[in-house]
């Protein structure tokens, strides 16, 4: 039997030595493709999961009944997370309204804007943090199976080449060289597939998050209101 058409010839490894270079190019590319989105999605598996238990404990404390203030010292002088940072930005507008004298309802107002911009700036920031990465998961899901498929057809135009040089259409002589052009397009989907879904998920965890961000400077925003209306 001629060794070409012997079992071993079917192996990954086989299939990638004896294809053509621009198909072995295509492959290592995809490799390479599918190695980075997986490096991206177990950071974001790790990363949301951080951000998420983080934010479960800062809503507990708060809703433990104790004050903002002391919230918000507990939070240390620079913390990591986004909603402390946000509890502490609001008080600080606060208390610098509130030492500049009495508050009208112009003055109070204008304070209830500017942190309602302060907190948008900063959501929109977490959220982009949030989104990183998650780019290249797009571009991996929707590139890959093209460029596999790119690497097939060329895999079976070279096929072809050489089936009509040595003038034997045999299954024997055909099917090793067509295997190795499917199987670029095996490796665009194996890359393509787990970036497809990992994309649509963390999209999902980043808009919730940002949700979650949005409710908390909502919630917040109305405790600064109520503080404002005992005072006005």
């Amino acid at each position: 039997m001629d060794a070409a058409a012997g079992p071993q010839s079917f192996s990954f490894i086989s299939l990638f030595l004896q294809a053509d270079w621009v198909v072995k190019a295509v492959m290592i590319g995809l490799i390479l493709a599918s190695l980075g989105s997986w490096a991206v999605i177990i950071d974001k598996l790790f990363r949301f999961a951080a951000m998420n238990g983080a934010a479960n404990r800062f809503e507990d404390q708060v809703g433990s009944g104790q004050g903002l203030e002391e919230v918000a010292a507990q939070a240390g002088g620079n913390p990591r997370h986004p909603l402390p940072r946000m509890l502490q930005a609001a008080l600080k507008e606060w208390r610098e309204a509130k030492a500049k004298g009495p508050i009208g309802e112009a003055q109070a107002a204008f304070l209830i804007q500017r942190i309602d911009r302060m907190m948008d700036t900063l959501i929109a920031r977490e959220t982009g943090k949030a989104e990183e990465g998650l780019g290249s998961l797009a571009i991996v899901a929707t590139a890959s199976p093209f460029i596999g498929l790119f690497g097939t057809v060329w895999g079976i135009m070279h096929a072809f080449q050489n089936i009509a040089l040595s003038k034997n259409t045999s299954l024997a002589v055909v099917a090793p060289s067509i295997a190795e052009a499917l199987f670029a397009t095996a490796i665009g989907l194996i890359a393509a597939i787990p970036a497809y879904i990992a994309y649509n998920k963390f999209s999902t965890d980043a808009g919730k998050y940002a949700g979650r961000l949005e409710n908390f400077a909502d919630d917040l925003s109305t405790a600064i209101q109520r503080r404002l209306s005992e005072r006005v």
